[in-house]
């Protein structure tokens, strides 16, 4: 048996040579029936006046979606504001996610006596599911009774928190709350990786607090460094559902994700379904997260060449 197996890919035949592409296939297969198919799927629908409504004719619209989302009247004014507040929650979201989950990560890495009931605290919000996040926290911030509203009135203060003209901040608090502590989790395995010869000696060189931190631990906390920075980036802009469940589909707090949701399931207040203009706000969407993932990834690499060669 052996020996007809050693015949059939390792010899030198033409089969051996197609046998690791002929292996390949059903993984290929199921990758662009899953990954592949329905985006280009979508790219096609947005090409189209599709509404998902059964019964409703498609009619082929060619790039009209595209232009009436970043081009044509008030819509579009919306649309672009709507794009300046994703990169604004991106860049937000990122640097504050990423160095809160970092101080998180420095603090539980401590040997210090609790630290495990300190780590499973900072992680527990990411396990809970964003409906039961988002739920929380707009009881939490509820006006006429909530903890919040109880505290600032205690101190003299006014806020409508989720229903005011600050609701787009407060959706980012909760963001950073919520995955901070998977920032953190990734940083504090990449912090036990670390041989502790390293401290060691940078210890007997006379490097403690901040020098020990900028010289041995920053440095080789790479990986996990150009790892969040890569999934806060692209979670940030695709992220969506918190606003869905804290303030709704209102001026002033709309993200591109969520522009996509509302379009395509009648949200916008207009009761239509507009699932090929909705495909077409994703596919924007979609070159907006490969450009700046793309750029991101540049990034990394360069950094990771400067520290790791």
């Amino acid at each position: 048996m052996a020996a007809k197996t050693r015949n059939l890919f390792g010899g030198g035949g033409g089969f051996a040579r197609l046998a690791p592409w002929l292996m390949l296939i059903p993984g290929l297969g199921f990758y662009m029936l899953i990954g592949v198919g329905p985006s280009l799927a979508t790219f096609v629908y947005s090409l189209t006046n599709a509404t998902g409504i059964r019964g409703i004719p498609i009619g082929w619209v060619g790039f009209a979606n595209y232009q009436e989302f970043l081009l044509e009247g008030a819509r579009s004014r919306d649309n672009l504001a709507a794009l300046r507040r994703t990169l604004i929650f991106m860049v937000l979201v990122t640097s504050i996610q990423f160095g809160v989950g970092l101080l998180m990560a420095v603090l539980v890495n401590q040997k210090l006596r609790g630290r495990l009931v300190f780590r499973t605290m900072f992680f527990v919000p990411v396990i809970l599911g964003v409906a039961v996040q988002g739920l929380m926290w707009k009881l939490f911030l509820r006006p006429g009774g909530g903890p919040m509203d109880s505290i600032f009135g205690f101190l003299g203060l006014e806020s409508q928190f989720l229903a005011g003209s600050n609701a787009f901040y407060w959706v980012i608090v909760v963001q950073i709350w919520a995955n901070a502590g998977f920032t953190m989790i990734i940083f504090l395995a990449g912090m036990q990786t670390i041989p502790a010869d390293l401290f060691e000696a940078a210890a007997v060189d006379g490097a403690t607090g901040w020098k020990l931190f900028r010289n041995v631990t920053w440095p080789q906390l790479t990986p996990a460094v150009n790892t969040n920075f890569l999934l806060n980036i692209v979670g940030s802009l695709q992220a969506w559902m918190l606003f869905l469940v804290l303030t709704g589909y209102k001026n002033g707090t709309q993200v591109l994700g969520y522009v996509v949701y509302a379009e395509a399931f009648g949200q916008t207040g207009t009761a239509s379904f507009r699932q090929g203009y909705a495909a077409a706000a994703s596919i924007v969407l979609f070159a907006l997260v490969l450009m700046l993932g793309m750029s991101a990834n540049a990034f990394v690499k360069r950094r990771e060449r400067k520290y790791m060669a």
